[in-house]
């Protein structure tokens, strides 16, 4: 459910910066993997999401992305990594302290990502976010009582 034509924009504006940063390169596909955290995956979790093809575990996306959906919302996101989650075994155990130095370089580098992105954001072609319930709703309208057409108008009145 992510915007294509938002993660074009946030993809644009990623690799200016991180290429003016001198940064890793930014990765546009692969596998993401949303567990609940805050936690780190043990050795036998890691290399079960590896099997299953995963190429990046993380702890956001869900439910933003899916909230995100159901209000017609144009949704992308920037992943940036923090460890390698048990995937490197000659790399020694992931520490909170190493995290959380990483994702404060990380915050730096996503701030300046969203000052690229801002403006990208007025020239972005219309990409049908906001018409993603338009056939979600079966319910006969005529059944759905007042208060619930209320209750529901932010996010369904122009289909109510």
């Amino acid at each position: 459910p992510i915007c294509k034509a938002l993660a074009d924009i946030v993809c644009q504006a990623t690799q200016k910066v991180t290429s003016r940063l001198g940064q890793r390169p930014l990765h546009k596909k692969g596998t993401y993997l949303c567990m609940e955290g805050p936690q780190f995956s043990t050795r036998a979790e890691s290399r079960l999401y590896r099997s299953w093809g995963v190429d990046v575990i993380g702890m956001t996306a869900v439910p933003e992305v899916k909230l995100a959906r159901e209000a017609e919302i144009c949704y992308s996101t920037i992943a940036f990594s923090t460890d390698y989650d048990c995937w490197k075994e000659d790399e020694e155990a992931v520490s909170a302290d190493k995290v959380l130095a990483t994702i404060k370089k990380n915050v730096d580098t996503a701030k300046k990502i969203i000052q690229e992105v801002i403006p990208l954001i007025v020239s972005k072609t219309s990409c049908g976010c906001a018409q993603t319930l338009k056939y979600a709703l079966v319910t006969d309208r005529t059944k759905i009582p007042s208060k619930t057409k209320k209750d529901l108008t932010l996010l369904l009145g122009k289909y109510l």
